[in-house]
């Protein structure tokens, strides 16, 4: 077991994808937290610049680093559900990974201020090497798979000369290489599965994906909190403040109960195509749970005149995310859990509806706005319940 010692060195084969009581590892878990801490990071320039009124070019500064942070973490998630052997190297190796999501969330406020990626790209070129050294030794000692690995390996290693290529690119040509690098970095799982799959654990696979939703909607929650007790020791507790907390605190909770209200886990092996678009898709799944923290974030400043946008942009830096997520975990859900098209018609009028809410701002103020957006998830959630249970009945 991972709590024990572990073994110096054992032999790097395939698990088993039917192993019973399959569940994440302490190291796991440890290495979430790691990479969560650079989530915080984005999230808190996100939030800085969303306040400032910077709406389009913090919001593509956001979805960059994310996609880098998410990409490692995916991409080891995926590794380990196959090939976790829990001997030295390949903590040793974890280790390394989790050392290069540190010089990553070093770098984040430099992208924001300065547009300047050489740390991220740095970090997350340390992430990518240790992942290759991991699928090598996956192919030195696991025959069977031999070619997939290779295929991973001499994929991710084309992909990251790329990324330190791309540091000497001017602008816009560094756009322009970091979207073909994106389109590089996804192609490789889809380039690499096609002729033989690796052995990975669908219970394993969904439980690792839930756990690091709680764990990004703890961020949420820790950031939140540090905003409320900096406007508390500003100005103490006023009306404002306990509306965007209720309404906050409805969000959190609300989210949490719809992404584990249904399970994905019996579609996740039917084909390759599958497994992809639950894994890719939660890079948005992720990016706007913390994003409605980071606007959160915006409304206490927006309810205490610190923020330079108005009510209704600064109610809005809420909705949008939460309408995401929303109208993606009810898509989720239809496609992987079978919860069917009045599940997800819920879901996308929920979100038209939390977004419309933005609306009442100019008016009521963006507290009461964030209020009524966390009441509306929470009724939307009942909605969805009791549906839910009206349907079980007739079957």
């Amino acid at each position: 077991m991972s709590s024990q010692m572990p073994p110096l060195r054992g032999r790097m084969v395939a698990r088993d994808p039917e192993e019973a009581h399959r569940a994440a590892t302490p190291l796991e878990l440890l290495f979430d937290l790691c990479f969560v801490a650079a989530v915080g990071q984005a999230a808190v320039q996100l939030h800085h610049g969303l306040s400032e009124g910077h709406f389009a070019s913090t919001a593509v500064g956001y979805m960059m680093v994310f996609f880098a942070i998410w990409w490692a973490w995916m991409n080891f998630t995926w590794f380990a559900s196959a090939y976790d052997t829990d001997d030295v190297p390949y903590r040793v190796l974890t280790l390394l990974q989790m050392g290069g999501v540190l010089v990553l969330a070093a770098g984040v406020p430099a992208t924001f201020h300065d547009y300047d990626f050489t740390i991220v790209t740095i970090g997350y070129v340390v992430m990518r090497v240790a992942m290759i050294a991991q699928w090598l030794r996956a192919a030195a000692e696991h025959p069977e798979g031999r070619g997939c690995a290779l295929r991973y390996a001499g994929g991710i290693a084309v992909v990251q000369v790329g990324w330190l290529l791309r540091l000497l690119l001017p602008h816009p040509f560094g756009e322009i290489g970091f979207a073909v690098l994106v389109a590089a970095e996804l192609a490789v799982p889809a380039i690499a599965e096609r002729y033989s799959s690796t052995t990975w654990h669908p219970h394993h696979i969904a439980e690792r994906y839930g756990l690091f939703t709680i764990i990004v909607l703890g961020e949420v929650v820790l950031a939140v909190t540090a905003a409320v007790q900096e406007d508390v020791a500003d100005g103490g507790w006023s009306a404002d403040l306990l509306e965007i907390s209720t309404g906050g605190l409805l969000m959190i909770f609300a989210m949490w109960w719809t992404y584990f209200k249904q399970s994905p886990v019996d579609r996740l092996r039917d084909n390759l195509k599958s497994a992809l678009t639950w894994g890719y898709s939660h890079i948005f799944v992720f990016a706007s749970v913390a994003a409605v923290g980071a606007g959160l974030e915006v409304a206490i400043d927006a309810s205490a005149h610190e923020a330079h946008i108005g009510e209704a942009a600064a109610a809005l830096t809420v909705a949008a995310p939460l309408a995401l997520f929303l109208v993606l975990v009810g898509l989720l859900h239809a496609g992987f859990a079978g919860a069917g098209t009045t599940s997800t018609a819920i879901s996308v009028v929920g979100a038209l509806l939390v977004l419309a809410t933005a609306l009442l701002a100019p008016t009521t103020g963006v507290s009461v706005a964030v209020l009524v957006q966390g009441v509306l998830v929470a009724l939307l959630l009942a909605v969805g319940l009791a549906t839910r249970r009206e349907v079980s009945a007739a079957a």
